[in-house]
């Protein structure tokens, strides 16, 4: 892993931990994770290979990345307040997230290491997986899910909750006060 693979890692991290504190929903809070997963995928996605099993294994990861993400979602608190949607990651969203960032960086990690890729090289043999960039493709598919899957979530729910706070009765006057 490069000096970049780790300040990238780092940096969706820190994303989610920042979110732990409530702030409003805004086109920037969307854009951010966006930009820094489409910068990767740049980086890295520089072909999808398909023969064997390689694009089966690319589905697998992002479909597990998109039910992290959905999860995720569901987990973030979200709410309409003065005229605004505000979002607050949960503790439980965001050990999702470290879960499966921790998953990526780990098996990288692993995959590094001459008992990693032996490994590595004998399971892609088994499974008629044929090269090194579908691990690589499945890995990038499977973030690039999940933060699109989440940051989805919480845009629709955002939504929603505008849309139930626009529609919602004006709170009753409070009755008068009786006089004696």
């Amino acid at each position: 892993m490069t000096l970049t693979d780790w300040f990238i890692d780092i940096a969706l991290v820190l994303i989610v931990f920042r979110q732990l504190r409530e702030e409003k929903l805004t086109v920037r809070t969307i854009l951010l994770p966006l930009a820094i997963i489409g910068w990767a995928a740049g980086q890295y996605l520089h072909s999808i290979p398909t023969a064997g099993n390689d694009l089966a294994l690319a589905l697998a990861f992002a479909g597990t990345g998109a039910a992290f993400g959905l999860a995720g979602g569901l987990l973030t608190r979200v709410r309409h307040a003065e005229g605004h949607v505000r979002v607050r990651a949960t503790l439980g969203a965001a050990a999702l997230w470290v879960l499966s960032m921790g998953f990526r960086l780990g098996f990288a990690i692993w995959s590094t290491h001459a008992s990693g890729g032996a490994h590595l090289a004998r399971f892609s043999a088994d499974h008629d997986i044929t090269s090194a960039q579908a691990w690589v493709v499945a890995l990038i598919l499977m973030a690039f899910a999940e933060v699109v899957f989440r940051l989805g979530t919480i845009v629709a729910r955002g939504r929603l909750a505008a849309v139930r706070a626009r529609t919602a009765p004006a709170a009753p006057a409070p009755a008068p006060a009786a006089y004696v």
